[in-house]
């Protein structure tokens, strides 16, 4: 699916946008970054609270186009420069973590397989 039709079909707010519209392959939802880093799939939209600008090294480490930042937390500037930098999307929710995997399952979205 395109990230751009999930933005639309679940009301995301974005925080930053790359021209190119990722095709998100798989999602992840965790806040430790080390196990992003180790067993999110590549194309995968991740989902966490973390906001400082490490998530975006790993998002870029893991090949992951896409972040949403979920339960209303907002991004530090520094990390919306960071993905200005690397093309990283960076969206926002007011749901849970819990609830945002939900929505996105419902979509046809499905986790890592690792």
């Amino acid at each position: 699916m395109r990230i751009k039709e999930i933005i639309e079909k679940l009301n995301l707010t974005v925080y930053f946008s790359p021209e190119e519209d990722a095709e998100i392959t798989g999602g992840y939802a965790c806040d430790l970054l080390s196990d992003v880093m180790g067993h999110a799939d590549a194309g995968s939209i991740w989902v966490t609270i973390q906001t400082h600008q490490n998530i975006v090294a790993v998002a870029v480490l893991a090949n992951l186009p896409a972040i949403v930042l979920s339960r209303g937390v907002k991004p530090q500037d520094l990390t919306i420069d960071k993905c200005r930098d690397e093309s990283v999307y960076l969206l926002g929710t007011e749901e849970t973590t819990f609830e945002m995997t939900g929505r996105l399952y419902d979509l046809g979205i499905r986790g890592t397989k690792r």
